[in-house]
């Protein structure tokens, strides 16, 4: 209600700056105030209206900050009222909002982030140094053009001077021994889900119950909590675990994301309140359903084919048994796979291929080198696809090839599954649109498709006849979606451009 009030008040100072004022009003000020006061003080109404408005959102999430700025702003805003037209309506709602700010303080009790001090008190020098340049020049007459860029510089940096103020705090991704062993322990004992493992991430933060039973892990990307996958532990003190690290959000001014949670989890988040929002399926393999045989499946087979005729032989090689030799070879195929891309990946793949012990690998070779691979991590159903790397020259099949034979060895060994990629709005590339909405949401992810692949990646996965499972995105508000999902692209590095600059693949540095 008081983020509501602020910005009504800012709403109220824009249309009192655009709109003409009483004559009446305006006779009375001119004749006690000098030239020139009216029409900066109408400038000024009009830029503190606005920065209220863009402050409601973090006022209404109980930041200090937010609030300290916004009472400044309001007896700012109403002295400006005065000046400009002598509004005195105007002025007296803003005196009243500024009451009750002050009246509920307390309530406002999340901080800002510390570590932003030191680039805030630059970045604020950096203003008052270009606005005071731009407005000595325009007094002078002199370089118009240079005192508009000066200004122009000025608003842009004074909008980044009002994100380090509101920056929520921060928090480095810390991994204690202790927690490592505990964390590695249920994911062995618990981890049903296939993306259990990828917990085990060096990028990741782990939050535990009070029992250490169950924990989930997350990380913290501007300003969102991105919790990843389903916590892991006991399934009964998931609800609670998941409201206590709600409420640390909550004091810590994050959005709270969880990111391709599984359906099971889904009606937990609703009971919290969250919104659950499906962002796709993952496709999941029965290796004692799979079989080669049948004309809907002759396409992988004739690959499996081809590439056994070109001299390709398949072994599956436990990380912990690698050897120098090999692991040449696939940090090779890597880097040829990746070229100048970042290593992506948080949610649904290692950051490491070989620190884990239980990860293997499912190669394709000949006898002079390594064609490409697998790299598969447990769960306790079975295992999970983390990458798919093959070397520039290999022939067209050869990942089919991987996955049939890989399939084939893991129903020898009775595994129940095993999941491949994760095809993200599937639903908006098959069948046909329903809605106005479902055709808009198609277009924009097919023009999305040109950069991500994502209808290559789901014609790719029908080939195996998988199990399709849906996977969720749950938020408090639909309006963080815009943040935890750039900030769930950050985490994935599919905001990072590829280039020279981008640094070798851990399997490389390993």
């Amino acid at each position: 209600m008081l983020a509501a009030l602020a910005a009504a008040v800012g709403l109220v100072g824009i249309v009192s700056a655009l709109t003409p004022a009483l004559s009446a009003h305006s006779d009375v000020v001119r004749g006690v105030l000098p030239t020139g006061v009216p029409q900066a003080a109408r400038v000024a109404t009009l830029a503190f209206g606005m920065a209220l408005v863009l402050l409601a959102r973090s006022l209404g999430r109980c930041s200090r900050r937010a609030w300290q700025l916004s009472v400044a702003l309001v007896v700012a805003i109403a002295v400006a009222h005065l000046l400009k037209a002598f509004d005195v309506e105007e002025a007296t709602f803003a005196i009243l909002v500024l009451a009750t700010l002050l009246r509920f303080r307390r309530r406002f009790d999340v901080p800002g982030d510390p570590a932003a001090t030191r680039p805030l008190l630059a970045t604020t020098l950096a203003v008052a140094s270009a606005a005071g340049t731009s407005l000595a020049l325009d007094a002078r007459g002199r370089f118009d053009g240079v005192a508009d860029v000066l200004l122009a510089s000025a608003l842009v940096l004074g909008v980044r001077a009002l994100h380090l103020w509101l920056r929520p705090l921060s928090e480095r991704v810390r991994q204690s021994v202790e927690e490592r062993r505990r964390v590695t322990e249920l994911v062995h004992s618990h981890g049903h889900d296939s993306l259990a493992f990828f917990a085990l991430r060096e990028d990741k933060s782990w939050f535990f119950s009070p029992t250490r039973r169950s924990f989930l892990a997350y990380r913290v990307i501007g300003g969102a909590a991105l919790v990843s996958g389903d916590p892991i532990g006991e399934r009964s003190e998931v609800p609670e675990l998941l409201a206590e690290f709600r409420r640390v959000c909550r004091t810590r001014g994050w959005r709270l994301g969880l990111l391709s949670v599984s359906d099971e989890l889904v009606p937990v988040a609703r009971r919290l309140g969250l919104r659950a929002i499906k962002v796709g399926d993952e496709a999941v393999v029965r290796p004692a359903d799979f079989s080669l045989e049948g004309r809907a499946i002759r396409k992988v087979r004739q690959s499996v084919t081809r590439l056994e005729r070109a001299g390709f032989h398949f072994r599956v090689v436990d990380a912990k048994d690698v050897d120098a030799s090999l692991r040449g070879e696939l940090v090779r195929v890597s880097d040829e796979w990746r070229g100048s891309s970042v290593e992506r990946g948080f949610t649904m793949a290692m950051d490491d291929l070989f620190r884990e012990s239980g990860t293997i690998f499912a190669v394709a070779e000949t006898p002079d080198d390594v064609g490409g691979f697998l790299h598969l991590v447990p769960s306790t159903n079975g295992y999970s696809l983390s990458a798919m790397r093959r070397g520039r020259e290999t022939p067209n099949g050869l990942m089919e090839f991987l996955i049939a034979r890989t399939i084939e060895w893991a129903r020898e060994r009775r595994t129940e599954e095993l999941s491949l990629n994760f095809c993200a709005f599937s639903d908006f590339l098959v069948g046909d649109a329903r809605t106005v909405f479902h055709a808009l949401a198609r277009r924009f992810v097919q023009i999305g498709d040109h950069l991500f692949q994502l209808d290559r990646l789901l014609v790719f996965n029908r080939k195996f006849h998988p199990e399709w499972r849906p996977r969720y995105l749950c938020v408090e508000r639909l309006s963080d979606i815009p943040s935890v999902g750039v900030a769930y692209l950050r985490a994935e590095s599919l905001l990072t451009p590829p280039g020279p600059w981008v640094r070798r693949t851990t399997a490389s540095a390993a």
